[in-house]
């Protein structure tokens, strides 16, 4: 399994649609798996997503087809509505800490251990900075044997305090070009921390409620 994500690099599409798997497991488990319309949802969201897409359901099914053969995604049936659910950690052969970081880099583009701490906060708490930039140095130093390396830490952006992080599930990142470094907040870490759970509390229920909605709508065949 893990020779057949090294050799065939995922598409951009299939890595938001995994993604997004992976994030509605920890994050809204009452709705989990996904129905086909809840994942569009999902990998449309506005926010805590870069890039920001707009995938039809005809890409998403695709890219859903795909994972199946990759055996990183598995169709379950239950209710009228055919579901889906990731089988990351088993496929690709990484601890849950790992699998949390990489799902976060696959949705939100690259970040520093810092950043990676708090936008995590849903999904896993890590005890420190420290706990993340071990997972992220162990997936850095992958042996071929077990698949090859599965982040890279890229050059310091100009006005950076930080390197940040990203993924190698789509195949090489070009080094070369920096990605910009992000405004500096005042704020201190717990205190983002606190606000990162208010808001994740938030988009929970809303999302909760949209999946029921949406549930109830496919019942009464509107």
């Amino acid at each position: 399994m893990n020779h057949d994500v090294r050799t065939r690099p995922l598409s951009p599409t299939e890595a938001r649609v995994l993604a997004t798997l992976m994030e509605k497991a920890r994050t809204v488990p009452d709705s989990y798996p996904l129905t086909l319309n809840s994942l569009q949802s999902g990998c449309n969201q506005k926010t805590a997503r870069d890039p920001v897409l707009n995938l039809t359901e005809a890409e998403i099914s695709e890219a859903l087809d795909e994972l199946r053969q990759l055996s990183l995604v598995f169709e379950t049936s239950g209710g009228r509505a055919t579901r889906y659910e990731h089988n990351f950690v088993r496929a690709i052969g990484v601890p849950e800490q790992s699998a949390v970081l990489l799902g976060l880099l696959m949705l939100r583009g690259p970040q520093t251990a810092g950043e990676l701490r708090i936008n995590t906060e849903r999904w896993y708490k890590f005890l420190d900075i420290a706990s993340v930039d071990a997972f992220l140095e162990e997936l850095q130093d992958r042996s071929d044997e077990k698949g090859g390396p599965l982040v890279v830490k890229l050059p310091r952006a100009p006005g950076a305090r930080e390197q940040r992080w990203a993924h190698l599930l789509c195949g090489p990142v070009d080094l070369s070009v920096p990605t910009a470094a992000t405004a500096g907040s005042r704020a201190s870490e717990d205190e983002l921390i606190a606000l990162t759970r208010r808001v994740a509390a938030l988009e929970d229920t809303v999302e909760q409620l949209q999946n029921q909605l949406n549930d109830l709508r496919q019942q009464l065949g509107a």
